[in-house]
């Protein structure tokens, strides 16, 4: 069972509870939790509207990257579109080549291969470009930290656009254009932008600039996926444009996402962020971690449905075994561990471990243990990194501070990855390790569950899950409500699913009689009492056609007394 420290939120003063109509007591108080404390703001957050959508000029290069494009439009040139190899960057490069074909440009995708190439552009792949004609590159997701890359486009002849959304260094690349609303000069008001949003907002700027500014909307089923995907909070312009992306996806969704639609068991015209999150972007993302990402690009663009099915099939069947060698993977990871002293910072290495499933191996061990954690596949001359971090540890940050030792890296303060040669693996690790140690001194690492409101299961029927729904889209930066139940009747409780992995409960509160699930904590059902205080999600159930409420349990421990 998970040890988590519960933090139940100040209940809403009376006034502010008082003051606001048109919502139950309960959504006020999730209202009042995500710092909305008067009407203006509710308003604005219920139902975002255009003045969320900030004007794409406010980025800096932006004119000249429009008045670039347009030249290489009206002269013919050849455009490379290179994009990152996850589903960010998957969605930001069909976002970018169907918006410019749209205006009639020659454009054609690069996406690097994640085991040959790896994350950014490269020589290899600047050379290729220039074989195949391109004279003018535009990136998206990434290009932000190549500064060296730029000056060679430059020697070659090609002009290069960067959009990116990641952090970057002190010095900016030498290029036409660098749009990234993170530029230390930015006067953009939103800095939180995906890659695919960053390189809408290139979009919206071309579209605005001719007079077609409602056609760029058509792009934002794409938007939604890569932003839910690459974990951006779900606030400010990237709630707007999830919620809207969200309207066309569930309205009229391209034939490759109702194909995943239909593969992950999504019930069409009900497709939440939470949907793309477990369901659509692990398969997306599936292509570039085992083979090749162009595989989740040609879903994406095909019209052919016959060819959809076959690309389809082809993911959920990556998807399956990339499933299977995580889980591979990360019971080797835990072998590495001391279990009564795992320390500071989590560290994994293994040669057989595949390069495409070491971050989803670190960002599992990062959660179990609680600690940042670096995932290594080694090689003889060259290793392979993949970092996931926890709130108290900025990990960019760190290996920034650490880059003489690295070949290439890059990230987000809880996510990175980075390239390094083996001979100077022990010294970074062992540097990285102290950086750790000395920043978390004293911390005690023990993550908290925030409980949004205590309540009496008799008081969810009726209209209580539809009423938090106003809420949605869900995801970082508004996460769905988290309830606790005190002293909760276990009526039955038995283990579930491969190997008793999970548990399904009955659960009697008030009168009230629940259902509930328990997702991974099926070796817990020895510690399960008679009464129980329950922390959950209330989630909607489909099964065989009928929809009913149920128990989502995050936590749980006996209740005090209870036997």
């Amino acid at each position: 069972m998970p040890h988590l420290l519960w933090n139940l939120k100040p209940a809403a003063p009376l006034d502010f509870l008082n003051g606001v109509n048109g919502f139950s007591p309960l959504v006020k108080q999730l209202l009042y939790n995500r710092s909305l404390n008067d009407l203006s703001s509710i308003e604005t957050f219920i139902g975002p509207g255009e003045s969320y959508s900030h004007d794409p000029y406010l980025m800096g290069d932006m004119e000249k990257a429009v008045s670039r494009i347009y030249r290489a439009l009206l002269s013919g040139e050849k455009i490379a579109v290179y994009g990152d190899f996850d589903a960010d960057g998957i969605t930001g490069t069909v976002l970018l080549i169907q918006a410019l074909k749209k205006l009639g440009a020659s454009a054609f995708p690069y996406i690097p291969h994640r085991l040959n190439e790896g994350h950014g552009i490269n020589k290899a792949a600047l050379n290729e470009l220039k074989e195949s004609g391109a004279s003018l590159i535009i990136t998206t997701d990434c290009g932000v930290t190549g500064t060296a890359e730029a000056r060679l486009a430059g020697r070659k002849g090609m002009d290069l656009i960067i959009t990116d959304h990641h952090d970057p260094l002190g010095e900016l690349p030498d290029c036409e254009a660098v749009i990234n609303p993170k530029r230390s000069d930015s006067a953009y008001p939103f800095k939180e932008l995906a890659g695919v949003g960053v390189s809408y907002k290139l979009v919206q700027a071309l579209y605005q600039s001719v007079g077609r500014a409602e056609e760029a909307r058509e792009f934002l089923d794409l938007v939604a996926i890569g932003t839910v995907a690459d974990m951006m909070p779900l606030i400010d312009e990237n709630r707007y444009l999830v919620k809207e992306g969200l309207k066309v996806i569930n309205s009229d969704p391209r034939l490759g996402i109702r194909m995943m639609m239909d593969f992950a068991g999504v019930s069409s015209g009900k497709v939440t962020a939470e949907d793309i999150s477990w369901a659509l972007a692990p398969r997306l993302n599936a292509a570039g971690r085992l083979e090749h990402a162009l595989g989740g690009y040609n879903l994406l663009v095909t019209e052919e449905w016959k060819e959809a099915y076959r690309l389809a099939a082809k993911l959920e069947e990556q998807n399956t075994e990339r499933q299977k060698m995580t889980l591979k993977a990360c019971s080797h990871a835990r072998e590495q561990i001391p279990g009564d002293e795992p320390g500071n910072l989590i560290i994994a290495h293994a040669d057989e471990y595949p390069a495409g499933i070491i971050g989803l191996v670190a960002g599992r061990l990062s959660g179990e243990y609680y600690r940042p954690a670096v995932v290594i596949k080694t090689g003889q001359k060259v290793c392979q990194g993949s970092c996931r971090s926890i709130a108290e540890f900025d990990i960019i940050n760190a290996i920034n501070n650490l880059s003489l030792y690295l070949n290439r890296y890059g990230g987000h303060p809880q996510a990175a990855g980075f390239s390094i040669k083996s001979s100077n693996l022990s010294p970074f690790l062992k540097e990285l390790s102290q950086m750790v140690d000395l920043h978390l001194e004293g911390t005690e690492l023990k993550p908290t569950l925030d409980i949004d409101a205590e309540i009496k299961l008799d008081a969810l029927g009726g209209n209580t899950y539809q009423d938090m729904s106003v809420l949605a889209p869900f995801g970082r930066g508004n996460p769905l409500p988290v309830l606790m139940t005190r002293s909760v009747e276990v009526v039955n409780c038995r283990q579930m699913g491969n190997n008793g992995k999970h548990l399904r409960l009955k659960l009697k509160h008030g009168g009230a009689l629940w259902e509930a699930v328990a997702f991974g904590q099926g070796d817990s059902l020895n510690d399960i009492k008679t009464r129980m205080d329950i922390v959950y999600n209330l989630e909607q159930d489909e099964w065989m056609n009928e929809v009913r409420l149920r128990l989502k349990l995050l936590d749980m421990k006996p209740s005090a007394g209870s036997g």
